[in-house]
């Protein structure tokens, strides 16, 4: 779908224009995407691509990449947690 792709390439502008947005300011050394949207083919690579047209410098050396565990990575963070840390 045409639309589909428009909007899909929209996002990845945008998405990369936000992470430039933290790069300027806080210099990451790599920054993870997370949600149902991060598990799109190619996503964390087209993002990367289009940083160097928002970046304040002449190369970009942050990585951009995916959650290794996936859309689960919360709940596995959450099941982490011990009783005395949800309580404070």
């Amino acid at each position: 779908d045409t639309m589909a792709q428009k909007a899909l390439a929209d996002y990845r502008q945008l998405l990369a224009l936000a992470l430039a947005n933290v790069i300027n300011i806080l210099d990451p050394d790599t920054i993870v995407l997370g949600g149902g949207l991060s598990q799109l083919p190619e996503l964390a690579q087209a993002s990367s691509r289009a940083l160097a047209s928002y970046v304040f410098s002449d190369e970009v050396l942050c990585q951009i990449k995916l959650p290794q565990l996936g859309d689960s990575a919360g709940v596995f963070g959450a099941a982490w947690l011990t009783p005395q840390q949800l309580s404070a």
